[in-house]
């Protein structure tokens, strides 16, 4: 059930039955195609990092469901074919930015977009989704794709009359058990009997054992499950659905537990607790208040910053809720309502500029790190969800949940131009240069191959020194790391491995 303006819903998912499996238009050429699409992930995945494996395999999987849905198929994925243009955006950037936590978070990103793309290749609408929704759509889409496999198999095995050729077979199998035997006896006779026969022998053992080794073995299981998680995408994305059973549902009518006046009780006396604390703000920003004695800038900034930004994403689940539970009689309760829910989300984005202005007086003194961009670029992207928030409560409030999903992928996209680790390392290397304090420490150890190009500059335009030696050693990491294969080539990694000093490497560094 579908709850409106928060989205909110309560799944009910269970496993598909097997009378809704013969509704694939091509059953036999799904299981082939997920046959194959198995054995290219064993062969792209085979190595000890993602590079052109991961938007390669994503565009074989786009593949398969257009040349399996047909022109009928594209026809009802097109209202969700958006969802398409962010998918192999982000899969792409796992072959362009080499950081390790912001590559997490576009294979992520691109799970849980392959995932709402599937559900929705067949049926619905994915902007009719509430805020709930987006993770009860997911969960549901895995728990389908993970039944979905066994049902095709066995729909397609009752489709081969079997009863009829066992009796065929079986005395096949029991000639070839009784020919095993006798076959390794005069295997070994005739082996003594013959050199060149006996080492032809040793050569067919060989390859037989190395096809049956643990290492081949793993790789067969891994395409093995990577052929059944394929084939469980496809089928959930092809198999024939209703609106209904795409999860796009009637909206039904809210049912409010809490009464309007014990609701703006609620958010009269948290305004007023904001509007204090904002008061106290804007008297620290324009001078009228100092820090108490003992207690630095950046202790001051790095102790509430975070316990503002806590503060900041409750209250957005606070006016979420109030909405979901209060009951609300006339058009003016409704106003009074929306007023104090705005007034609200309105001193939150103070208190959210308050942090940022904390932790602008930590960077000032101590320089970029990956925790303090990502949490910067976070804060921006939350300021926006909340100015949508405060939009949707006077203007179609069953539209928060559709702006808060654009607005986390939009997050991730800045993140993703932004490049973290070559901006962290731009400003730490500007702030040498200036004479202030900056963590050498961090700018080598912390920073992945997306910041060879700041490196190299450096490198070409400080002196020769202790620190620029320092540097010029990391490059000999950075083209360790891209080696590996046609499959595991990653843009970035191939940058650094030609931008690596003469001389800071004794080995090549790329090709070998």
């Amino acid at each position: 059930m579908t709850i409106p303006a928060t989205g909110l819903s309560l799944p009910v998912v269970s496993p598909p039955s097997p009378r809704a499996v013969p509704r694939l238009r091509r059953p036999r050429a799904t299981l082939l195609a997920a046959l194959g699409l198995g054995v290219c992930a064993e062969v792209l995945f085979d190595g000890p990092a993602l590079g052109l494996s991961f938007p390669l395999f994503a565009l074989l999987l786009l593949g398969a469901l257009l040349a399996l849905g047909g022109r009928e198929g594209w026809q009802r994925a097109r209202p969700n074919a958006w969802l398409l243009v962010p998918w192999l955006f982000f899969s792409g950037m796992v072959f362009v930015r080499a950081s390790p936590l912001l590559t997490a978070l576009n294979v992520l990103a691109s799970g849980l977009l392959l995932l709402l793309l599937v559900h929705f290749w067949a049926a619905g609408r994915v902007e009719r989704l509430g805020l709930g929704d987006y993770v009860s759509t997911v969960l549901g889409g895995a728990w389908q794709a993970m039944f979905l496999p066994p049902a095709v198999v066995r729909s397609e095995v009752e489709r081969i009359p079997l009863r009829g050729q066992l009796p065929k077979l079986l005395p096949v199998a029991r000639g070839a058990l009784l020919a095993l035997p006798v076959l390794l006896l005069f295997t070994a006779l005739l082996s003594s009997a013959d050199e060149v026969f006996s080492v032809a022998v040793e050569r067919g053992f060989s390859f037989v054992w190395n096809v049956f080794s643990v290492d081949t073995l793993a790789r067969g299981v891994f395409a093995a499950g990577s052929a059944f998680g394929v084939l469980g995408l496809l089928a959930h994305a092809l198999r024939r659905r209703r609106e209904r059973e795409a999860g796009v549902l009637e909206a039904a009518p809210a049912v409010g537990r809490l009464g309007f006046v014990e609701s703006l009780t609620l958010l009269g006396a948290v305004d007023v607790l904001f509007l204090a604390f904002v008061s106290l703000q804007l008297a620290f920003m324009w001078g009228g208040a100092r820090l108490p004695l003992g207690l630095t800038y950046s202790e001051y900034a790095r102790r509430g910053f975070f316990e503002l930004l806590v503060v900041s994403v409750l209250t957005l689940g606070l006016s979420l809720a109030l909405e979901r539970w209060t009951r609300l009689n006339g058009a003016g309760q409704v106003t009074t309502f929306r007023a104090a829910c705005s007034a609200m989300v309105g001193l939150v984005l103070v208190l959210l500029a308050s942090a940022v202005n904390r932790m602008a007086l930590y960077e000032a003194a101590y320089g970029y790190t990956h925790l303090r961009v990502y949490t910067h670029v976070f804060m921006l992207a939350l300021a926006g969800v909340l100015v949508w928030r405060v939009v949707t409560l006077w203007w179609r409030p069953e539209r928060f949940a559709m702006g808060a999903f654009v607005g986390a992928l939009l997050g991730l996209v800045a993140l993703n131009v932004l490049n973290p680790d070559a901006f962290i390392a731009r400003d730490t290397l500007t702030r040498s240069f200036e004479g202030e304090s900056w963590d050498a420490s961090y700018l080598v150890r912390s920073l992945s191959a997306d910041a060879a190009p700041e490196l190299a500059a450096y490198v070409d335009a400080a002196p020769q020194g202790a620190f620029s030696s320092e540097i010029r050693g990391v490059f000999c990491r950075y083209s360790a790391e891209s080696r590996g294969g046609w499959a595991a080539l990653h843009l970035a990694r191939l940058h650094a491995s030609l931008l690596t000093p003469p001389g800071a490497c004794p080995e090549p560094v790329f090709g070998e």
